[in-house]
């Protein structure tokens, strides 16, 4: 097998492990970090990936590295139905906690602009 054909065959086992798992494709690019447009292109093999992406990528599927490169690889023979469920509930959850980390950052900047605000007032 050329490298472009694993890249394609890796990028392919990374798909369907992440729809089997039942994340979109913007929740999986946010748990590894990266933007919706990269995870795309390593799942249709346009850009290679790094060995330590790939361990990241295997470690949030729970599956070994080796299994990413495996042309046969059946990625609902690992799965347990209940513990896919509870990943996706990990991951929406994750994502609430996001926005709601984001809200509390911006309620404490408008806290401190209106204490500068009064500070500046007094002066």
């Amino acid at each position: 097998m050329n490298g472009k054909q694993d890249t394609k065959s890796v990028g392919e086992n990374i798909r369907a492990l992440r729809v089997q798992s039942g994340l979109s494709l913007k929740a999986a690019a946010n748990q590894l970090g990266i933007s919706t447009s990269s995870l795309s292109k390593i799942e249709t093999g346009i850009t290679d990936v790094n060995l330590s992406r790939l361990e990241q990528i295997a470690d949030i599927f729970g599956v070994k590295l080796v299994q990413l490169w495996d042309p046969n690889f059946k990625t609902n023979a690992h799965l347990d139905p209940t513990l896919v469920n509870a990943k996706k509930k990990m991951f929406d959850l994750e994502s609430q906690i996001s926005v709601f980390q984001n809200r509390v950052i911006l309620l404490y900047e408008k806290l401190r602009e209106q204490s500068n605000e009064r500070k500046a007032v007094r002066v």
